[in-house]
């Protein structure tokens, strides 16, 4: 067909050298993975605790272990007090307390000492750190109402520090990943690089007038739309591919989606991408307005489409914009999988991505047309 021989001088166009493998897949690959990769980590470090000691008994010890057993928290102990209020207003911790003097002597008499708290201000880690500390003073006075005297608060203590009786926490996947849809829109910002590429070889192309000669051969335009159409989908399928089976597989990022729907759900958004680019090169008659591609369609569609912050920040006149950009349809696609939907949880985002992606090739393939001026 003569839409294949097309598309096979697209790919060997874009990723037939050495130097054109490097810059069009590799290194996108490796800066999207890496981002990801970073972006993931960020959202899973654990929270910087600061703490200052002043009891040094048994209940205060049992309420640093309580702590240090969770996962969310990183505890570092400061000598004084005045230490560590430099260290939180430094923003080398989240938060950070003090156990008072006598913190244990007031457990047993029943009168606790309630453990000063200091925070440079309100996040998730130093509310629920709080509460912790509560529910940890509280446990502990309880104990000691039972125990009577020092020696079985002790024992019992220490019985508890085994947790023979615990809860198991189950992922019911009710709700998307945390941060997924940030991670998910960064990867398509950089995924939308890729219509740059084919855009300026379809414009080198036309400039060369390779595109004059095609179209004087016995081709119609369609197949031409559509051979420009394949040659960039299938570089930007490799680049979905490797940066999956390399953010997940070797950096270790979770995503809570399988690989082959999410490969699947990427897959649809190259088709429109790739779309947009076969409309974008039909309107750009010249090669040096080409530059303008970034200013004016990518960046504000990722915008739009919820790439940097979700959606429902925004006013409701751009929620309702947001429906015409594929952006927001594969975040949503990818957020639904993610809460433990499966592919016909999708089918409206993947018919919708499917439709766009139709439509702008009719458009490219109507418009495309060589060059009407003369080379210099």
């Amino acid at each position: 067909m003569n839409s294949l021989t097309i598309a096979w001088n697209m790919i060997r166009q874009i990723a037939g050298t050495k130097k054109g493998a490097l810059l069009h897949i590799l290194l996108p690959c490796v800066v999207i993975t890496l981002a990801v990769a970073l972006m993931g980590q960020q959202e899973s470090s654990k929270a910087r605790i600061l703490y200052v000691n002043e009891d040094g008994g048994t209940a205060s010890t049992h309420l640093l272990d309580e702590l240090r057993a969770k996962p969310d928290y990183m505890l570092k102990e400061i000598e004084t007090e005045e230490a560590m209020k430099k260290e939180i207003t430094g923003s080398k911790g989240e938060a950070g307390f003090v156990i008072l003097a006598g913190f244990t002597d007031g457990i047993l008499s029943g009168n606790p000492k309630v453990v000063r708290m200091y925070e440079l201000k309100m996040s998730e880690a130093s509310i629920t750190l709080r509460l912790t500390l509560q529910q940890l003073s509280q446990g502990m006075a309880s104990t000691a109402g039972l125990a009577g005297d020092k020696a079985v608060f002790g024992t019992m203590l220490e019985q508890t520090r085994k947790h023979a009786v615990s809860s198991v926490k189950h992922d019911m996947q009710i709700y998307p990943k945390p941060g997924l849809n940030i991670v998910t829109g960064f990867t398509l910002m950089f995924l939308m690089g890729l219509v740059n590429s084919s855009v300026s070889k379809i414009l080198e192309d036309r400039r060369r007038r390779t595109m004059a000669r095609i179209f004087s051969a016995p081709v119609r335009a369609w197949e031409i739309t559509l051979g420009n159409f394949l040659g960039s989908f299938a570089v930007g399928i490799t680049q979905i591919l490797l940066v999956l089976l390399f953010s997940g597989y070797v950096l270790r990022y979770d995503y809570d989606v399988p690989l082959l729907q999410h490969f699947i759900v990427l897959g649809a958004f190259m088709l429109v991408a790739m779309g947009l680019a076969s409309a974008v090169a039909g309107l750009i008659r010249n090669p040096q307005n080409a530059g303008m591609l970034n200013s004016l369609i990518i960046t504000p569609t990722c915008m739009l489409g919820g790439c940097f912050w979700p959606v429902s920040f925004m006013p409701e006149f751009m929620q309702k914009a947001a429906n015409f950009v594929p952006q927001k349809w594969t975040i949503e696609a990818v957020e639904k999988l993610s809460a433990g939907g499966g592919m016909g949880s999708v089918t409206l985002p993947l018919a919708i991505l499917g439709l766009m992606a139709l439509i702008l090739l009719a458009i490219g393939s109507s418009i495309l047309r060589p060059a009407e001026t003369q080379v210099s």
